[in-house]
């Protein structure tokens, strides 16, 4: 029983002095990383990806719309909904942009 009782205080104080050290490195960790995404190159970078990736996501909607599967979809042809393209890409819509503002210059989110 001594033995279980040492060992578990071994392993709270271990947990506790683990924790405190694994935090301070993960702020470190944080705050390096929070420097480099304000980096201005960095967010004109991640202005210039989100810009490609709504062009390549509009892109891909109206080449849907516009297929032989956009046409079966908007149809009606599903009891459970309309069909439209536009409610299967709804999910999508929410990454093209929702989150930030692109002023062309960088992406604030």
């Amino acid at each position: 029983m001594r033995g279980k009782l040492m060992f578990l205080t071994g392993l709270a104080a271990g947990f506790v002095l683990g924790s405190r050290a694994g935090r301070e490195k993960y702020e470190e960790i944080r705050a390096n990383a929070q420097k480099i995404w304000e980096n201005p190159t960095v967010q004109e970078a991640a202005g210039v990806a989100q810009a490609q990736a709504n062009k390549l996501y509009s892109e891909g909607k109206d080449k849907i719309q516009s297929s032989k599967l956009g046409e079966k979809l908007n149809t009606g042809t599903s009891s459970s909904s309309t069909g439209t393209t536009d409610e299967l890409l709804a999910p999508s819509d929410s990454l093209a942009g929702s989150k930030g503002t692109s002023t062309g210059t960088g992406t604030t989110y």
